[in-house]
C-alpha cells in the first residue's frame, strides 16, 4: 500500500492491571499523584534475598474481569493480559459480539511468559522427577499463551502474537497492531504486554546486582536500580474512519514507531542504537524533534540506562530536551508490559492535559548534564501534543512508539 494509502490509527481504549490499581482511571490518578505500588513480596519465599521489595499486584481476583477465559486453565502473565484487554475494551465501548464479528485480533509483549508455571514444573520434577510433572501446569507454562488468551477472552479471530523482545516488547506489539490497521490488514487490535514477579527474574536481577533496596529512583544521583514488578497493559488500536463513526472517545493518535537491535552487549544499552531508534520513530511519524513535547523514559533507574538513555536523548534533540520522567519510579519494572505501561501513561497525559512524574527522584544526578527536567515529585499540567514512548531490552532491543494529540 502506498505510503498515501495508508490509513490513521486511533487509540480508543486502556486497561491497567497494575500494583498502581486496576483499570486506567486508578492507574492514571495514581500516576499523577506520584503513589508507590511498591511493597514486600508476598508472591514467593524472598527469604536470602538481600532486597526483597517489588511492585505486586495484591488482591488480584481474575474472575472480578473475565468474561470467558477459565481462569484456572491459564498462568497469571495470561491472566493480566486477558483482564487488561478486557477492561480496554469496556473502556472503548466495543460491544463484545460486534468485536468478535470484526477484523480484530491481538499482539501481546512479555519478557518471562509464564516463569511461575516453570519454577513450579521445575521445583516438582526435581522433587518427584519428570514422571511427577503436573500435565495441566505444563499445558499452561508456554509463553504464546499471554496473546491467545486476550483472544479467547473477547471472542477475536484474528492473529494472535506473542512477542518475546523482553522489556520493550509491548512497543513492538504496539507498532506491530499500528501496522497491520494502517496498512488494512486489520480493522482492531488489542496490544501490550503482561508480566508476573517470579523468583527467577528478581533472582537474577538480584546477581547483576541490579536491584534497588527500597524504591526505583530513575534518574537520582544515589539511584540503586530496579524494582521487578508485574502487571497487564492494554490498549484498543482502531482505524480512525472506525473510531469516528461509533463515536468513540479517542484518547491517542498512534503517530509511527521505530525499531533497531544493535546486539553489542547482552546487557549494556548503546547511545547509537538508541538514538538511531528515536530518529527512525521520528521518521516514520513524520516529526522533528523540536515536534515534541515529552519523552516517557525506559528509566529503568540503574546508572547504565539513565546514563545511555539521556546522552541519546541530548544526541538527538541537542540542546532543547522535552521534559522526561519514568513511570518506574511508581510501578516498577513490568518487563515486558514496561512499555504497555508507558503508552497508557502517555495516552492519559495526551487526553487529560498532563506529564507523568518521576515520583521518587530527588536530587538529579549532575552526571546526566544540564537542564534534565525529569518532572520530579507528581505530575505537571500540560498540554502535550506529541509524545515519545521508549521501550529498551537486553540485546540492544529498542523499540519506541510516537503518540499524537488526537485532531
Amino acid at each position: 500500500m502506498s505510503e498515501q494509502g495508508l490509513r490513521r490509527v486511533a487509540v480508543t481504549g486502556l486497561g491497567a492491571v497494575s500494583s498502581l490499581g486496576t483499570g486506567i482511571e486508578a492507574f492514571t490518578a495514581a500516576v499523577r499523584e506520584g503513589r508507590s505500588g511498591i511493597t514486600d513480596i508476598s508472591s514467593f519465599d524472598s527469604t536470602g534475598f538481600r532486597h526483597t521489595r517489588a511492585g505486586e499486584v495484591h488482591g488480584f481476583r481474575p474472575q472480578d474481569h473475565l468474561e470467558r477465559l477459565p481462569a484456572e486453565k491459564w498462568g497469571r502473565s495470561s491472566q493480566f493480559a486477558a483482564a487488561a484487554a478486557r477492561l480496554a475494551v469496556r473502556d472503548a465501548g466495543w460491544d463484545t459480539d460486534a468485536l468478535s464479528a470484526a477484523r480484530a485480533g491481538s499482539a501481546m509483549g512479555t519478557t518471562n511468559g509464564e516463569a511461575r508455571a516453570f519454577q513450579e514444573l521445575t521445583e516438582q520434577w526435581l522433587a518427584q522427577g519428570i514422571g511427577g510433572i503436573d500435565g495441566d501446569l505444563a499445558a499452561r507454562a508456554s509463553a504464546d499463551r499471554i496473546a491467545a488468551a486476550v483472544n479467547t477472552e473477547l471472542g477475536l479471530r484474528g492473529e494472535a502474537q506473542t512477542f518475546g523482545t523482553a522489556c520493550s516488547a509491548s512497543n513492538y506489539a504496539i507498532g506491530y497492531g499500528f501496522d497491520l490497521i494502517r496498512s488494512g490488514a486489520a480493522d482492531v487490535m488489542i496490544a501490550g504486554g503482561a508480566d508476573a514477579v517470579n523468583r527467577a527474574t528478581h533472582a537474577g536481577f538480584h546477581r547483576l546486582g541490579a536491584i534497588a533496596p527500597d524504591l526505583c529512583r530513575p534518574f537520582d544521583e544515589d539511584r540503586g536500580g530496579i524494582m521487578t514488578a508485574e502487571g497487564g497493559a492494554a490498549l484498543v488500536l482502531e482505524s480512525w474512519d472506525s473510531a469516528v463513526s461509533r463515536g468513540a472517545r479517542i484518547y491517542a493518535e498512534v503517530l509511527g514507531y521505530g525499531l533497531t537491535c544493535d546486539a553489542k552487549h547482552p546487557t549494556q544499552p548503546d547511545r547509537d542504537g538508541i538514538a538511531e531508534c528515536i530518529r527512525r520513530a521520528h521518521r516514520d511519524a513524520g516529526v522533528k524533534p523540536d515536534d515534541v513535547d515529552y519523552v516517557c523514559a525506559h528509566g529503568t533507574g540503574t546508572a547504565a540506562n539513565d546514563s545511555t538513555e539521556v546522552a541519546a536523548v541530548r544526541e538527538v534533540f541537542g540542546d532543547r530536551i522535552p521534559p522526561i520522567s519514568s513511570i518506574k519510579s511508581m510501578l516498577g519494572h513490568t518487563m515486558g508490559a514496561a512499555s504497555g505501561f508507558g503508552a497508557l501513561a502517555c495516552c492519559a497525559a495526551l487526553y487529560e492535559g498532563f506529564l507523568p512524574p518521576t515520583a521518587t527522584v530527588r536530587s538529579v544526578d549532575p552526571a546526566l548534564g544540564p537542564d534534565l527536567d525529569c518532572v520530579p515529585g507528581r505530575a505537571r499540567p500540560a498540554r502535550p501534543r506529541i509524545v515519545e514512548n521508549h521501550g529498551f531490552a537486553f540485546g540492544g532491543n529498542n523499540a519506541i512508539v510516537m503518540l499524537g494529540r488526537p485532531e
